[in-house]
């Protein structure tokens, strides 16, 4: 393998000499960790992100140090009780490929494919488990968790749908299904040995994830009802109703997802419009409400509402626009997103396109004399 050529083709190529200076060849890069990126000087964390990608889809199997260096995280002999988004990701006609193609060209198409889904799971911190030939085991919430890990697993299943529709390798086109499931489960066990030696998770949440992915359709993403539970309007779905699960005595909820939903807030999406009763937070409301009563005097005023996941800090926005309800106010949302860190202005954008009134399908031009209308009501 020639590692210069590997380097241009990721757009790398200025590591070259780093890579010669630390005699990385053929043999030595499928073992390379984040750790021995950073000793050689690859400081970019998204270099690093992008390396370790790489490296992972090289061929069909992926290094354990490879994957598991990318998440920072080394493995561990104790097993655990985890809740766990498992996503099951798989080739559509794979059979018929491998009937139609050279298996060097076979090789290369599946490789693409992995490379492909592998870059989107790594973007959204999920933990690529194995590759089965062409399929895809996934975990979100281990080794690494976040309080958003479903909705982090369904986003990933969209970005994969889209990103091996947009492959272009032997002249195939290429789609993929997915599965995707949330569940209690034991992980960490170590089992086999060697090279074999992986980490278990016993439950029926991959089971689940793999039949989900089994009754989905090409190009689609099919969710079951602890997912579904997690992610509450954050997307649009399909309701599929009971569905029969082989291995599973009684059918099954199962709901397609179709994209992401146009709810301007996130809060709102996860928890709909009944709120539970706003409980010990007084001495903030009232600071709030002097405020805005120092507002209509005159005298404009700024408050930073701030403080971990999960405090309440858009409940307590909530209940301020709820006391406000009756009185004559301009209100204006930004929301940032995890999903939009390369964006700085995003916020910003997408508030003009909700305002202006844009929806999926707008072509440029009609986006253009959309914001028109709207900065025509502007002095």
């Amino acid at each position: 393998m020639d590692i210069a050529a590997w380097l241009h083709r990721l757009g790398l190529e200025h590591y070259e000499q780093a890579f010669r200076d630390n005699d990385i060849d053929a043999e030595v890069l499928p073992e390379l960790t984040a750790e021995d990126l950073i000793s050689i000087g690859v400081t970019s964390v998204g270099h690093r992100r992008k390396l370790l990608a790489a490296i992972a889809a090289l061929g069909a199997a992926v290094p354990a140090s490879a994957v598991t260096a990318a998440f920072g995280h080394t493995r561990q002999a104790d097993a655990e009780r985890r809740q766990l988004t498992v996503m099951f990701c798989d080739l559509v006609g794979s059979t018929a490929l491998s009937a139609r193609l050279d298996p060097e060209d076979l090789r290369e198409v599946i490789a693409a494919y992995h490379r492909a889904v592998t870059e989107i799971v790594i973007r959204l911190d999920g933990f690529i488990s194995r590759y089965m030939g062409d399929g895809v085991l996934i975990y979100f919430g281990y080794p690494k968790a976040h309080e958003d890990d479903a909705e982090r697993a369904v986003r990933a299943g969209l970005g994969a749908i889209d990103a091996v529709g947009r492959l272009d390798v032997k002249s195939v086109k290429l789609q993929t299904r997915v599965g995707i499931a949330t569940g209690l489960v034991v992980v960490g066990d170590l089992i086999g040995e060697g090279s074999a030696q992986e980490q278990s998770v016993v439950g029926e949440t991959p089971n689940l994830a793999a039949r989900l992915q089994a009754l989905a359709e090409p190009d689609s993403v099919v969710i079951g009802a602890g997912t579904r539970r997690l992610v509450g309007d954050l997307f649009e779905y399909r309701d599929l109703g009971a569905v029969e699960v082989k291995g599973v005595a009684e059918p099954m909820p199962a709901w397609q997802v179709l994209r992401p939903s146009s709810i301007e807030s996130r809060f709102e999406a996860l928890r709909g419009l009944v709120l539970t009763p706003l409980v010990g937070r007084d001495e903030e409301i009232d600071l709030l409400l002097r405020r805005w009563a120092r507002t209509k005097t005159g005298h404009g005023q700024v408050v930073l509402v701030s403080g971990e996941p999960g405090l309440g800090k858009s409940r307590i926005t909530a209940a301020l626009e709820e006391r406000l309800h009756a009185e004559p106010h301009i209100r204006l949302r930004y929301f940032c997103s995890p999903y939009r860190q390369d964006s700085a202005l995003f916020p910003f954008v997408d508030q003009l396109g909700r305002a202006a009134g844009f929806v999926r399908d707008d072509l440029p031009a009609s986006r253009q004399e959309k914001l028109e209308v709207l900065l025509a009501r502007a002095a």
